[in-house]
């Protein structure tokens, strides 16, 4: 039974399908008072914090459609505040050592296992920006000065991904990625809604071979949040 901590775009295939079974498991113990598992570490680990389990679920189903998966396994929307575990199971650098000696001869996950500074913050610079452009702007320097060791930073980046992102910084965010992108489209941004802009980044990104977004993780992530926001209005 495992629950990662890391944003799913790190996880092959495997481990993608396979988390999304373990979370469903957990929570049927948890939302159903059952006996099996009640003890593993992971179903204690997160006994008090459903509502944000279900919000790794959504996170998990996201990148499954993503990556083409039809995702038919919906769970209950639970009306709380989201409390994330305090403590994990194996810190988020561990998880990157794990998954990659688990992947030395295997298939990788969209996003590239680092454990390299720059790459791990190029990786999440967006979703950061998403959340909050000073604390982008913090971050930033302090990687390209080597002033933050990688165990520090990637804790740091998996607690701010657990924030929800703000609009105007969500539409901040897309419009960096979109340009990336835009030679290849002729959508115009101020004429479609935020999740719709996002669809086409992420089209776009796979059928020209945007390495640079396919190895963001706000690239999945930031969907579930325009969805579950419902702050998926025009750009104007």
């Amino acid at each position: 039974m495992r629950i990662w901590d890391i944003n799913p775009g790190y996880l092959n295939r495997n481990s993608l399908l396979g988390e999304h079974v373990e979370l469903h498991a957990i929570l049927s113990v948890l939302q159903n008072n059952k006996i099996g598992y009640s003890k593993h570490p992971e179903t204690i680990r997160w006994k008090n914090c459903i509502k944000a389990l279900t919000v790794r679920h959504e996170l998990l189903a996201e990148e499954m459609i993503l990556r083409g998966f039809n995702h038919k396994s919906p769970v209950l929307k639970i009306q709380s505040k989201t409390i994330w575990p305090a403590d994990y199971i194996d810190s988020p650098s561990r998880q990157f050592e794990i998954l990659s000696e688990k992947y030395f001869d295997k298939e990788p996950g969209r996003i590239q296992l680092t454990n390299n500074i720059q790459t791990l913050w190029a990786h999440h610079k967006y979703s950061v920006m998403a959340r909050d452009y000073n604390t982008y702007k913090t971050i930033g320097p302090k990687v390209s000065k080597n002033k933050i060791i990688f165990n520090d930073l990637i804790a740091i980046l998996v607690n701010i991904l657990r924030e929800k992102p703000e609009t105007g910084s969500i539409t901040n965010t897309l419009l960096h990625m979109w340009g990336y992108v835009s030679d290849f489209s002729n959508l115009k941004p101020g004429t479609c809604s935020r999740i719709n802009l996002l669809k086409e980044i992420q089209t776009l990104a796979f059928s020209h071979q945007v390495h640079y977004l396919i190895h963001s993780t706000a690239l999945g992530e930031l969907a579930y949040w325009l969805n579950s926001s419902l702050i998926c209005n025009n750009l104007k």
